[in-house]
Protein backbone atom coordinates (compact mmCIF):
# COMPACT_ATOMS: atom_id res chain seq x y z
CA UNK A 1 0.00 0.00 0.00
CA UNK A 2 2.41 2.33 -1.28
CA UNK A 3 2.04 5.86 0.11
CA UNK A 4 -0.93 4.68 2.72
CA UNK A 5 -0.32 5.16 6.48
CA UNK A 6 0.13 1.95 8.12
CA UNK A 7 0.09 2.56 11.80
CA UNK A 8 1.55 -0.83 12.49
CA UNK A 9 -0.19 -3.83 10.15
CA UNK A 10 -1.22 -6.30 13.43
CA UNK A 11 -2.80 -2.51 14.97
CA UNK A 12 -4.35 -1.53 11.52
CA UNK A 13 -5.93 -4.86 10.31
CA UNK A 14 -7.22 -4.95 14.42
CA UNK A 15 -8.83 -1.60 14.00
CA UNK A 16 -10.12 -2.17 10.27
CA UNK A 17 -11.83 -5.27 12.08
CA UNK A 18 -13.51 -3.61 14.52
CA UNK A 19 -15.08 -1.12 11.99
CA UNK A 20 -15.98 -4.10 9.80
CA UNK A 21 -17.48 -5.26 12.65
CA UNK A 22 -19.58 -2.21 13.61
CA UNK A 23 -20.57 -1.95 10.37
CA UNK A 24 -22.16 -5.60 10.06
CA UNK A 25 -23.61 -5.97 13.41
CA UNK A 26 -25.29 -2.89 14.02
CA UNK A 27 -28.57 -1.30 12.63
CA UNK A 28 -28.72 2.31 10.80
CA UNK A 29 -27.97 3.24 7.75
CA UNK A 30 -25.94 2.23 4.81
CA UNK A 31 -25.22 4.53 1.59
CA UNK A 32 -29.15 5.77 2.00
CA UNK A 33 -30.51 2.62 2.93
CA UNK A 34 -31.79 1.12 6.59
CA UNK A 35 -29.34 -1.53 7.44
CA UNK A 36 -29.95 -4.43 9.80
CA UNK A 37 -27.73 -7.40 11.21
CA UNK A 38 -27.50 -10.24 8.73
CA UNK A 39 -29.47 -13.57 10.54
CA UNK A 40 -27.36 -16.15 12.19
CA UNK A 41 -25.96 -18.24 9.92
CA UNK A 42 -24.52 -15.42 7.41
CA UNK A 43 -23.57 -13.17 10.40
CA UNK A 44 -21.53 -16.24 11.31
CA UNK A 45 -19.87 -16.50 7.67
CA UNK A 46 -19.21 -12.77 7.17
CA UNK A 47 -18.03 -12.61 10.82
CA UNK A 48 -15.58 -15.24 9.98
CA UNK A 49 -14.94 -13.62 6.88
CA UNK A 50 -13.61 -10.52 8.78
CA UNK A 51 -11.47 -12.04 11.25
CA UNK A 52 -9.66 -13.93 8.78
CA UNK A 53 -8.61 -10.74 6.75
CA UNK A 54 -7.60 -9.42 10.18
CA UNK A 55 -5.37 -12.34 10.77
CA UNK A 56 -5.16 -15.26 8.17
CA UNK A 57 -4.90 -17.19 11.30
CA UNK A 58 -7.91 -17.32 12.79
CA UNK A 59 -9.90 -19.87 13.88
CA UNK A 60 -13.51 -19.60 12.99
CA UNK A 61 -15.91 -18.86 15.26
CA UNK A 62 -19.17 -20.98 15.55
CA UNK A 63 -23.22 -19.21 15.58
CA UNK A 64 -23.14 -18.86 19.03
CA UNK A 65 -19.20 -17.46 19.46
CA UNK A 66 -20.16 -15.09 16.42
CA UNK A 67 -23.31 -14.10 18.24
CA UNK A 68 -21.00 -12.98 21.29
CA UNK A 69 -18.61 -11.12 19.48
CA UNK A 70 -21.25 -9.50 17.28
CA UNK A 71 -22.86 -8.29 20.98
CA UNK A 72 -19.19 -5.90 21.61
CA UNK A 73 -19.89 -4.22 17.98
CA UNK A 74 -22.56 -1.85 19.65
CA UNK A 75 -19.70 -0.97 22.38
CA UNK A 76 -17.05 -0.27 19.79
CA UNK A 77 -19.28 1.82 17.73
CA UNK A 78 -19.48 4.25 20.36
CA UNK A 79 -15.91 4.56 20.10
CA UNK A 80 -16.10 5.40 16.21
CA UNK A 81 -19.13 7.72 17.32
CA UNK A 82 -17.17 9.72 19.77
CA UNK A 83 -14.15 10.21 16.89
CA UNK A 84 -17.24 11.83 14.54
CA UNK A 85 -18.23 13.99 16.74
CA UNK A 86 -14.75 15.13 17.90
CA UNK A 87 -14.95 13.77 21.58
CA UNK A 88 -11.52 11.84 22.40
CA UNK A 89 -12.71 11.89 25.61
CA UNK A 90 -15.48 10.14 25.25
CA UNK A 91 -13.97 7.57 22.79
CA UNK A 92 -11.80 6.62 25.30
CA UNK A 93 -13.77 6.54 28.07
CA UNK A 94 -16.10 4.02 25.88
CA UNK A 95 -12.76 1.93 24.67
CA UNK A 96 -11.54 1.68 28.36
CA UNK A 97 -14.96 0.31 29.80
CA UNK A 98 -14.36 -2.23 26.89
CA UNK A 99 -11.18 -3.25 28.57
CA UNK A 100 -12.64 -3.48 32.04
CA UNK A 101 -14.78 -6.03 30.83
CA UNK A 102 -12.79 -7.88 28.58
CA UNK A 103 -9.33 -7.67 30.86
CA UNK A 104 -6.88 -8.85 28.22
CA UNK A 105 -3.95 -9.84 28.45
CA UNK A 106 -0.82 -10.61 25.96
CA UNK A 107 0.32 -14.09 24.86
CA UNK A 108 3.11 -15.13 22.54
CA UNK A 109 2.06 -17.22 20.29
CA UNK A 110 3.02 -18.61 16.65
CA UNK A 111 1.69 -20.26 13.87
CA UNK A 112 3.70 -23.30 12.11
CA UNK A 113 7.59 -22.06 11.12
CA UNK A 114 6.73 -18.33 11.40
CA UNK A 115 8.52 -16.09 13.94
CA UNK A 116 6.49 -15.80 17.45
CA UNK A 117 3.95 -12.61 17.59
CA UNK A 118 2.31 -10.86 20.37
CA UNK A 119 -1.37 -11.36 20.81
CA UNK A 120 -4.13 -11.11 23.48
CA UNK A 121 -6.27 -12.98 24.91
CA UNK A 122 -9.15 -12.17 27.25
CA UNK A 123 -9.75 -14.12 30.89
CA UNK A 124 -13.09 -15.09 29.59
CA UNK A 125 -10.96 -17.82 27.38
CA UNK A 126 -13.23 -18.16 24.44
CA UNK A 127 -12.64 -17.30 21.07
CA UNK A 128 -15.56 -14.50 20.82
CA UNK A 129 -13.81 -12.54 24.31
CA UNK A 130 -10.11 -13.22 22.90
CA UNK A 131 -11.10 -11.71 19.43
CA UNK A 132 -13.08 -9.10 21.29
CA UNK A 133 -9.86 -8.18 23.15
CA UNK A 134 -7.81 -7.42 20.01
CA UNK A 135 -10.37 -6.02 18.52
CA UNK A 136 -10.41 -3.69 21.45
CA UNK A 137 -6.81 -3.11 22.10
CA UNK A 138 -6.30 -2.20 18.10
CA UNK A 139 -9.04 0.43 18.86
CA UNK A 140 -6.93 1.62 22.20
CA UNK A 141 -3.82 1.74 20.53
CA UNK A 142 -5.33 3.77 18.01
CA UNK A 143 -6.51 6.35 20.69
CA UNK A 144 -3.23 6.56 22.61
CA UNK A 145 -1.88 7.45 19.18
CA UNK A 146 -2.04 10.63 16.08
CA UNK A 147 -4.07 7.67 14.09
CA UNK A 148 -7.05 8.30 15.91
CA UNK A 149 -7.72 11.28 13.84
CA UNK A 150 -8.40 8.57 11.25
CA UNK A 151 -11.42 6.95 12.39
CA UNK A 152 -14.95 7.89 12.13
CA UNK A 153 -18.63 7.52 10.92
CA UNK A 154 -19.57 8.32 7.38
CA UNK A 155 -20.22 11.88 6.74
CA UNK A 156 -22.58 11.03 3.65
CA UNK A 157 -26.12 12.08 4.41
CA UNK A 158 -28.26 8.93 5.49
CA UNK A 159 -25.44 6.51 6.17
CA UNK A 160 -23.91 5.80 9.88
CA UNK A 161 -21.27 3.15 8.97
CA UNK A 162 -17.84 3.39 10.40
CA UNK A 163 -14.29 4.06 8.47
CA UNK A 164 -10.77 3.71 9.12
CA UNK A 165 -8.67 6.01 7.03
CA UNK A 166 -5.19 4.80 5.95
CA UNK A 167 -4.77 7.29 3.33
CA UNK A 168 -1.97 9.13 2.96
CA UNK A 169 -3.45 12.44 3.54
CA UNK A 170 -5.54 11.45 5.59
CA UNK A 171 -8.83 12.91 4.37
CA UNK A 172 -11.01 10.39 4.13
CA UNK A 173 -14.78 11.31 5.53
CA UNK A 174 -17.12 8.67 3.91
CA UNK A 175 -17.41 5.19 4.62
CA UNK A 176 -17.29 3.90 1.08
CA UNK A 177 -16.30 5.66 -2.39
CA UNK A 178 -20.49 4.99 -3.19
CA UNK A 179 -21.30 7.97 -0.65
CA UNK A 180 -18.23 10.16 -1.46
CA UNK A 181 -19.42 9.86 -5.28
CA UNK A 182 -23.14 10.24 -3.97
CA UNK A 183 -22.10 13.54 -1.93
CA UNK A 184 -19.55 15.07 -5.15
CA UNK A 185 -22.74 14.38 -6.98
CA UNK A 186 -25.04 16.10 -4.85
CA UNK A 187 -22.78 19.11 -4.50
CA UNK A 188 -22.37 19.10 -8.27
CA UNK A 189 -26.14 19.35 -8.77
CA UNK A 190 -26.73 21.66 -6.44
CA UNK A 191 -23.87 23.94 -8.06
CA UNK A 192 -25.35 23.86 -11.33
CA UNK A 193 -28.50 24.58 -9.69
CA UNK A 194 -27.18 27.77 -8.41
CA UNK A 195 -25.83 29.04 -11.68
Amino acid sequence: MTGQVDFDSHNTAMVQGAADLVNLATPGLSRTRPYQPPPEAELTERTNALLHAADRHATPLGTADATRLAALAPGLRAVFEHLAADDQDGAVAAANTLLAQLRPFPVLERHRDEPWHLYHRSTAGDEASDWAARLTLGLAAALGSHFAARLGMCSAPACDRAYVDVSRNGTRRFCSTACQSRVKSAAHRARAQDS
